[in-house]
């Protein structure tokens, strides 16, 4: 990061604007499907049914969601654990990113579980199943999202620390929370790193367990998607999307609070990229090849076509768009290049969780209901408002002297995860 270069909240743009009241508006709707299917239940709600009990709030809000909050893990490790210091000024944007992907994701699996109000019971040892997969991504996902709250803590403290001022009869909180955010801030800094090693072991344990749900069915799933090591392949995923998710994200924060974008770094993660995705093609054509499936690959069927999708943007072309240097060092050429591995890696959620998936007795195919689809596309849209609401009150981007906001109390050059 350089020294010029601070984190600060951008107070001079304002929060609402033509393209967030339209967005506001559809986040509306998607809390009022939400409502709905809290009251009236699951079945009302959704296509959902005994033949097929996982749908688009699978797919795309949970294992889709998991995947690409895979930034935050990716950039900490480069950053504080590889000691690739000029990393530093995409962490925060990075950790927020993640952090808010992942609270999105329960909030979604919270419309997924037909009992949701006994979302606790795996905190209770005595309910605690060890054999159960599921048992592990969500003790997983539940450690881990305590952990990045804990990561990001350090951003609150150094915003608000010192500055609380509370009105009326909360007042009284003012001395207590601004001890807090001050030890917060002096202590909590000291070990940020070993809750990021702890987050790094969590995201690996619970990326690879999101591919073995489906392992304990192969009578059930196409043989393109079906796989013994769908938990390497899932991890490995993961792992390559990490960096475009960060570069994605950065460019559309850049152009929405009308900032120059960070090209240098971004092209410098990119290069990362092609080797991640061709690790992940390699072990992918591995596995294909020793399982013997590759005519289905070329039968003409209709998973051999979502297949070929899947490998074909998701994969090979985001490989030989950015091993090109004129590709990384260009924003639009960017923007594709990381929105294909993006498309690749939550088609590929798709796939497995729904193309590839046939139920011993089918009645008929699943489509996702209106209130399904609602609620999807209310709840991203709900993250993005939540993102611009934090960027513009906290210290999260890092930008230059000259587009910076008014507020100068909030500047502050520590150094936090």
């Amino acid at each position: 990061m350089s020294a010029h270069e601070v984190p600060t909240p951008i107070t001079r743009v304002p929060f609402f604007t033509k393209g967030t009241m339209i967005v506001a508006a559809i986040a509306g709707l998607g809390i009022l499907a939400y409502i709905y299917r809290l009251i009236y239940g699951i079945g009302a709600a959704t296509n959902l049914d005994d033949q097929y009990p996982w749908g688009i709030w699978i797919a795309i809000d949970v294992a889709s969601g998991v995947a690409l909050a895979a930034g935050g893990f990716t950039t900490a490790a480069l950053a504080d654990i590889f000691h690739k210091e000029r990393y530093h000024v995409i962490v925060r944007p990075a950790l927020l990113t993640a952090m808010l992907g992942y609270t999105f994701v329960v909030i979604g699996l919270l419309a997924d579980l037909g009992r949701y109000y006994n979302v606790w019971h795996p905190m209770l040892p005595s309910m605690w199943q060890g054999n159960s997969v599921l048992f592990e991504v969500g003790m997983c996902v539940m450690v881990y999202l305590t952990v990045l709250y804990i990561e990001f803590l350090p951003i609150v403290a150094e915003r608000f620390g010192g500055r609380v001022s509370l009105p009326g009869p909360l007042r009284v909180f003012n001395k207590l929370i601004d001890s807090w955010l001050t030890i917060c801030h002096k202590f909590l800094g000291r070990f940020i790193s070993l809750f990021i090693i702890a987050g790094v072991v969590l995201s690996c344990l619970h990326q690879s367990s999101l591919g073995t749900l489906m392992v304990i069915a192969p009578t059930k799933m196409h043989a393109l998607w079906y796989s013994p090591i769908s938990p390497l392949m899932f991890l490995m995923s993961a792992i390559a999307v990490g960096f475009p998710m960060v570069i994605f994200e950065s460019l559309i924060a850049s152009r929405s609070f009308k900032l120059k974008p960070e090209t240098k770094i971004l092209s410098s993660i990119a290069t990362y990229t092609p080797v991640l995705l061709g690790a992940y093609l390699a072990v992918k054509i591995g596995d294909i090849t020793l399982r013997e499936v590759w005519p289905l690959v070329f039968d003409g069927s209709y998973e051999s076509i979502m297949f070929n999708i899947e490998i074909l943007l998701g994969v090979v072309a985001p490989i030989v768009l950015l091993s090109q240097r004129k590709i990384r060092n260009s924003v639009a050429g960017l923007f594709t290049s990381a929105s294909l591995v993006i498309f690749g890696v939550a088609f590929n959620r798709i796939n497995v969780f729904l193309t590839a998936y046939t139920p011993l007795y089918p009645g008929k195919p699943y489509f996702p209901s209106i209130f399904e689809i609602m609620v999807t596309v209310g709840l991203i849209c709900a993250l993005v408002l939540v993102y611009r609401f934090i960027v513009l009150n906290l210290p999260v981007i890092a930008v230059p002297p000259s587009e910076r906001g008014t507020d100068k109390a909030t500047i502050s050059t520590v150094k936090t995860a």
